[in-house]
């Protein structure tokens, strides 16, 4: 589907559909500089995300995951949002958008402006202690894991791969000294749900709220293989709610959807803001 096209049809739908609650995924940040997980088809591109249960239980694992968070986590720091982010803080900002429900940790809808928003899956610049709860900043835990692996600087050349982590497969990481807790010495964890670990139920309830206080869904770059956001295209057809789909591919919820543009986020939301008659600006820095 051409853009311009998909961007006509969008922008029809959002002018009959007033207050749309929105998903989000990868696909909305790549843009930015962060690689997505899946291809066109919903498989994926490399091995599956640690899980939660590894990362606990096996030293090597949890190693091997801070040594390549290590060296992807500067370049996730210096992403900036990009036009689909821009174009769905404007909507907000006109009061447009219930809810905005991102898949995302990479936190670059707040940064473009949006205000409303819930980070189902965490944010990946915070990192929580698995033992007293405390918290502390990504860039702290850089800081130690800097200190703790002065050898380590040259891995900041990996190639990037999603939610701030990098191809290290021919590194040997068995030497890597994981963070831990300047409180309490127990074990730190980015404060983001892991494959194999349950969304917040109150992030949950409230995103399912909003949902059904909303006239329609949207669905921005998410291929929706993920239960987790899966589960509110089922609750949308459920409540009789109209499902849209922005998403260059395929998705888990096609044949739920009353609308699907196969087609670039930024420059087909950037487009539908202007046949509304918002301006394309951005909406912050």
């Amino acid at each position: 589907m051409r853009d311009a096209d998909a961007s006509a049809r969008l922008a029809d739908w959002l002018h009959a559909h007033p207050r749309v609650f929105v998903l989000t995924g990868a696909g909305c940040s790549t843009a930015s500089g962060i690689p997505d997980y899946r291809d066109r088809d919903g498989a994926w591109k490399r091995s599956p995300p640690v899980t939660y249960q590894a990362f606990v239980r096996e030293p090597a694992t949890r190693a091997r995951y801070w040594a390549r968070s290590h060296a992807g986590w500067p370049m996730v720091a210096r992403a900036r949002p990009n036009a689909a982010h821009h174009a769905l803080a404007l909507l907000e900002r006109d009061g447009r958008i219930g809810k905005l429900v991102t898949q995302n940790v990479d936190g670059l809808h707040q940064r473009a402006g949006s205000r409303d928003v819930i980070d189902l899956h965490g944010r990946i610049d915070a990192v929580r202690c698995l033992a007293c709860g405390a918290t502390s900043t990504r860039d702290d835990v850089q800081a130690q894991l800097a200190a703790r692996n002065p050898e380590w600087m040259h891995a900041v050349d990996a190639a990037i791969a999603p939610d701030g982590d990098a191809d290290l497969d021919a590194i040997d990481t068995s030497t890597f000294i994981a963070p831990h807790c300047d409180a309490c010495e127990g074990l730190l964890k980015p404060d983001v749900v892991f494959f194999g670990e349950n969304v917040p139920r109150d992030r949950v309830f409230e995103a399912q709220s909003a949902l059904h206080a909303s006239d329609a869904m949207l669905v921005v770059g998410s291929s929706l293989m993920v239960y987790s956001g899966y589960r509110f295209a089922l609750l949308a057809r459920e409540a009789g709610l109209p499902l849209a789909i922005l998403t260059a591919g395929a998705t888990r919820a096609d044949a739920l959807a009353t609308m699907k543009l196969d087609a670039e986020s930024g420059e087909t939301l950037s487009n539908a803001l202007e046949t509304l008659g918002i301006p394309r600006e951005a909406a912050s820095a």
